[in-house]
């Protein structure tokens, strides 16, 4: 079985909340954090399988067309391919919040079903996210946790591990590597 690093985007991979952009609906909107091109190819190097978990209701909330999101997904593809970085598949929901699916997380429907999908044992992997329902669904599906971004000593919602950004995570990841 393989072993995966499942990463949520908004937060984990580009920028949200910033001075720069409040919410990613257009592909002018997105910005690689600091570091991540580096860090997922480090994961493609180490064989941990990439993916993108994301839940992107803004399509389901009317804020951009599913078609649009694709291409905000192209052009992530290629600004981590500048970096040597590759990402396995994108999952993403596009449905709004507390609309009641299942694929939204903190369900994990997204991880189990990519999981079956590319022969990933789930409980040999990781969930990186910026938010509790990262943190939810990637434990539901038996992952560790990993989360990142600034947050006060008391908010982990349970993660293995607490982080800075997905830069910082890199070196205890690479250690949950098995051989």
């Amino acid at each position: 079985m393989e072993q995966a690093v499942f990463l949520d985007r908004d937060g984990v991979i580009n920028e949200v909340k910033t001075n720069r952009v409040t919410f990613v609906n257009k592909p002018t909107d997105f910005y690689l954090l600091d570091g991540v091109g580096e860090a997922i190819r480090s994961f493609n190097q180490s064989g941990f399988v990439v993916f993108v978990v994301t839940n992107q209701g803004g399509v389901g909330l009317g804020y951009m067309t599913e078609k649009t999101l694709r291409t905000i997904h192209e052009k992530m593809v290629n600004l981590l391919a500048q970096h040597g970085a590759t990402v396995n598949e994108i999952a993403y929901c596009i449905h709004r919040p507390n609309e009641g699916c299942h694929c939204r997380k903190p369900g994990s429907l997204m991880i189990k079903q990519l999981s079956d999908r590319y022969g990933v044992d789930p409980t040999a992997s990781i969930m990186v996210g910026d938010r509790e329902p990262d943190i939810k669904a990637g434990k539901k599906a038996g992952c560790k946790t990993v989360l990142v971004g600034n947050r006060t000593k008391n908010e982990n919602y349970g993660a293995d591990a607490v982080f800075q950004s997905l830069a910082d995570a890199v070196p205890w990841i690479l250690k949950k590597k098995s051989l």
